[in-house]
């Protein structure tokens, strides 16, 4: 069995499950630049406008940075897809509304399984960014997100640290066939500069192996010079390595 997917840069990606199609975290814009600075701009080609997305069913967005919930692509991309949902941290869903998006659309990422369509359904999970933490209304304010398809588990890591809670609720909901996890490091002089970071490319190989994950998919990489990882690194580490999964980088499909 194939999944197509598209990556879309950073945390972003398009699935195609057999009958619905999932966004996460679309990034499709410049606008961190915009806010930043020039050193900001997006090194990743925008590969789809997002007035032109007409077939977005859902859009799972995990946290309220610009570069995962992102206005300037998300209300176009409501605006062409009239019937798609969006599936977010209660912090998140202020935010589309404020941008001009229904209520009604808003699903808020709770405890729970939301079924999206035939064979598929979503499981909101904590993220670490850098720990786990709640807004005053007592929601989580960063998720992820574990997508079961046809008996099948992705997880969707979109940013965070390494957390025993994460790995713990990962592990009741496995096994993961297929981990989407960041590897743009913390560190001191991102702090210093305003980034929050998420796990080095070692820690995201030892989470994927704690999991028990099948294929990781290193995300949060590519998009920013300033918070940005070789390609070359990644493969490096894990030639040396030799962790206990296949390694994907920017796949255009998933084999189970």
């Amino acid at each position: 069995m194939k999944l197509p997917l598209l990556p879309l840069g950073q945390c972003g990606f398009r699935f195609e499950f057999k009958k619905v199609t999932v966004y996460t975290d679309p990034y499709l814009s410049d606008y961190v630049a915009e806010v930043e600075g020039q050193d900001m701009r997006r090194l990743k080609p925008i590969l789809i406008d997002p007035s032109r997305v007409a077939d977005a069913d859902y859009v799972l967005i995990t946290h309220a940075h610009m570069d995962h919930c992102d206005l300037k692509t998300l209300v176009p991309l409501a605006a062409a897809s009239p019937t798609c949902q969006f599936i977010c941290p209660n912090e998140v869903s202020k935010l589309l509304v404020i941008g001009g998006i229904s209520r009604h659309r808003i699903i808020l990422a709770e405890d729970e399984w939301i079924n999206l369509g035939p064979g598929v359904r979503v499981m909101p999970v904590p993220a670490a960014h850098p720990h786990v933490e709640r807004d005053e209304e007592g929601y989580l304010r960063c998720v992820g997100y574990v997508i079961e398809w046809e008996g099948h588990k992705l997880y969707h890591g979109g940013d965070g640290s390494p957390d025993d809670c994460v790995i713990e609720r990962l592990r009741q909901l496995g096994p993961i066939d297929v981990a989407f996890i960041p590897v743009n490091e913390r560190n001191f002089y991102r702090e210093r500069r305003g980034i929050i970071g998420n796990m080095t490319v070692r820690e995201a190989f030892q989470m994927a192996a704690d999991i028990g994950t099948k294929v990781l998919v290193p995300t949060h990489w590519d998009m920013f010079a300033p918070n940005s990882v070789y390609e070359e690194e990644i493969r490096l580490l894990y030639k040396l390595i030799q962790p206990p999964f296949a390694l994907q980088i920017n796949p255009q499909e998933i084999q189970f």
